[in-house]
């Protein structure tokens, strides 16, 4: 093995650091770019509003439902090698989207990227800790920060820009095809410098645990949203009653096995199961909401979608990342309190968009205001409500909890995309603003419901040692 001289190796260091960051990168733009996109492929494959849901439940669905055991798997096997196999499969799913010609080949490829997505984003971190000495590892973590930040605001914006310009005559296909070049050059460049690891063969992986999960979550979902889009016939009604007795038998599961995703402790642990629920609801509502202002600007205000994502989704974007880096520093002193600040600014940009629909022909600076508080909000929320619910958690249950709850926020994405949605497509008929209206009250109502839960979570979040 050749021995690097010490510039060469920091060198090395951080074009890995590099690697890992576009896959993160790959990861954020694709899944978000549905919410300013479905409403051209629904039309260019000709589907119906199901096909606007599944569009981004399909991926979150099999990112949350694969993300734990993804990062086993890398733990077994080797982070390297996951890592690759993660990035080339998640880059030829990519082609399989932007090749897709009917709905169900779109759903299917979306389900296959967002599984190679779980096989490619756990093994990030962990590989970084082994190439980054101590002193070094927090300044290369820091790095995350801007960089996602500013994927999240340039992706919808990109997305948007994509479409508009029709390269090629490729339309929406531009957007996923895109990634040839981004994760070609990701998965030769990761094959290059990432350092081999033989993984551990003891480190034991739960699939049944992870296939009673996925089975619970796609009768659930599907059932949810045949149901509203085609009524409530047997089908739908027997696919609900069949995901909820495999979540029955996942819980079943959680208490018997011996490496479960969730271990049983934490399910007794009245902070940790009040921050799993919040976070559920909380986030399955606004991930739902990006969903129906993107619809509104553009079905119902007739937008671009390069205008809808500069409107609506870019200052969204904008307030997550403003008020994630604001409150990294107040977290340590106010705990939940901080938590409820957050619910209370999703309220408040709620209610200002409520009032802005009702504009007639809302104009944009009625419609930015609302959404970048409504983004605020949102930041405050998703960097805290984790971090508190981990604060009575014992340190070996750290790892088991903070991938649970990572997985279940990609799980509420998934659940809010068809749930909220549901909502906006029945009630579409007095019109755009009747629909978006009962989804904004919708959200509205989840969020009061969640300051009252917030107090149930732990006063602080745990200490943390960087």
């Amino acid at each position: 093995m050749t021995t690097l001289d010490a510039p060469t190796a920091v060198r090395r260091r951080w074009a890995i650091l590099a690697v890992i960051l576009a896959a993160e990168i790959l990861d954020l733009l694709d899944s978000t770019i549905t919410n300013i996109a479905a409403p051209t492929i629904t039309r260019d494959l000709r589907g119906g509003d199901s096909l606007v849901q599944w569009l981004g439940t399909s991926y979150a669905l099999a990112l949350g439902v694969l993300l734990v055991v993804g990062g086993r798997l890398g733990d077994r096997f080797g982070r390297r090698r996951l890592f690759l196999i993660g990035i080339t499969g998640f880059t030829l799913a990519s082609v399989a989207c932007g090749l897709a010609f009917d709905p169900t080949s779109i759903i299917v490829a979306r389900l296959i990227q967002g599984a190679f997505g779980a096989v490619l984003i756990p093994q990030g971190f962990g590989i970084l800790g082994a190439v980054f000495p101590r002193e070094e590892i927090g300044k290369a973590f820091s790095a995350f920060g801007p960089a996602l930040g500013l994927s999240a605001v340039g992706g919808p914006i990109l997305a948007g820009f994509l479409i508009d310009a029709d390269l090629f005559g490729l339309g929406w296909r531009a957007m996923f095809l895109i990634n040839i070049v981004l994760g070609g050059v990701a998965t030769v460049a990761a094959f290059r410098l990432l350092p081999r690891d033989p993984g551990d063969r003891r480190v034991s992986v739960d699939g049944l645990g992870s296939g009673l999960l996925g089975v619970a979550m796609f009768g659930l979902l599907y059932g949810l949203i045949q149901g509203s889009g085609t009524g409530w016939t047997a089908e739908p009604i027997a696919f609900l009653a069949i995901g909820a007795i495999f979540a029955g038998l996942f819980a079943r599961r959680q208490t018997t096995a011996a490496n479960p995703l969730i271990k049983p402790s934490l399910l007794k642990n009245r902070g940790f199961t009040s921050g799993l629920l919040l976070g559920v609801v909380f986030f399955a509502a606004v991930a739902g909401l990006l969903y129906v202002i993107s619809l509104f600007l553009q079905n119902g205000l007739g937008y671009s979608p390069l205008r809808a994502a500069a409107v609506g989704m870019a200052p969204i974007a904008a307030g997550i990342v403003i008020a994630s880096i604001s409150c990294y520093q107040l977290i340590a002193k106010l705990g939940r309190t901080l938590v409820f600040i957050g619910l209370l600014i999703t309220l408040l940009g709620t209610a200002g968009l409520y009032a802005a629909v009702h504009v007639q022909g809302p104009p944009v600076g009625a419609l930015v205001p609302a959404v970048f508080v409504i983004g605020l909000g949102m930041g405050t929320c998703f960097g805290t409500i984790y971090d508190v619910t981990m604060g009575d958690t014992d340190p070996d249950e750290a790892g088991s909890g903070s991938g649970s709850l990572a997985a279940v926020q990609q799980l509420a994405n998934a659940i809010g995309a068809a749930a909220v949605t549901t909502v906006y497509f029945k009630t579409l008929g007095p019109g755009q603003a009747h629909a978006v209206s009962t989804s904004l009250l919708v959200v509205a109502g989840v969020t009061l419901l969640s300051c009252c839960v917030v107090w149930l979570l732990p006063r602080k979040a745990p200490a943390q040692n960087h």
